[in-house]
């Protein structure tokens, strides 16, 4: 059998869960002789767009990627949590499997996430164990995709609300948990203040808070994984 090495990046701010990846494909390669790994890491944002733009710069295949959700922002805010990392993929390098991972696991958040990367398997964190991870690139190279078993028990429940949040409505809330003033925000988003007071009260409506406190807003966004 030809011997085949596969890329992969992973993507994530805890070195444990960098280190129980790597273990996962290093006895994944000695139980299948024929396929090998070429690992590549990355611990933010910044580190992140820094690996991918150069996959895609040298036109090298970026065979998978393990993404974490919950990143440090980019320096310069562009880029805020892995979600908007797994869209600069799915646009710069759209052959490349997308494996999302986060400790994130109520059903909005999930939805929310499929919608927006169609990942090739979802894992969340709670869920993973080293059997768990040996199986998730089994299927990712055989029969993808692999969804662990809190994935699977949120997609069966039904979604009463299937909105989805868009690159302003978290750019709002973004710059908004750095403190940015309200007066502010039109000159870097392209709404007026009433525009933007529109989004808010649509947000707070969405999270289902009767309280218009702001702090709470942050709050929820922060808790579902927003910022």
């Amino acid at each position: 059998m030809e011997n085949k090495n596969i890329s992969v990046l992973l993507i994530d701010d805890h070195p444990l869960i960098l280190d129980a990846y790597r273990t996962a494909f290093d006895y994944y390669s000695t139980q299948n002789s024929s396929i090998s790994f070429s690992i590549y890491t990355a611990e933010d944002c910044d580190e992140g767009i820094k690996m991918i733009n150069s996959f895609s710069s040298e036109k090298k295949i970026l065979d998978i990627v393990f993404l974490d959700i919950m990143l440090p922002s980019s320096k310069d805010g562009k880029i805020l949590s892995g979600e908007d990392l797994g869209l600069i993929i799915r646009k710069l390098l759209p052959n490349t499997k997308i494996i999302v991972a986060t400790t994130l696991n109520d059903n909005y958040r999930v939805h929310s996430i499929f919608k927006s990367l169609d990942p090739d398997g979802f894992l969340i964190k709670n869920d993973i164990n080293a059997k768990e991870l040996i199986e998730t690139i089994d299927v990712l190279l055989n029969d993808p995709p692999y969804y662990s078993r809190t994935v699977l028990k949120l997609l069966r429940k039904h979604v009463a609300n299937d909105f989805l949040l868009d690159n302003i409505d978290r750019r709002i809330l973004y710059e908004l948990s750095i403190g940015t003033k309200m007066k502010d925000l039109p000159d870097i988003l392209p709404l007026s203040i009433a525009g933007i007071e529109k989004r808010k009260r649509q947000l707070k409506h969405i999270f289902n808070m009767d309280s218009l406190d702001d702090r709470e807003l942050l709050a929820i966004a922060r808790n579902k994984g927003f910022i």
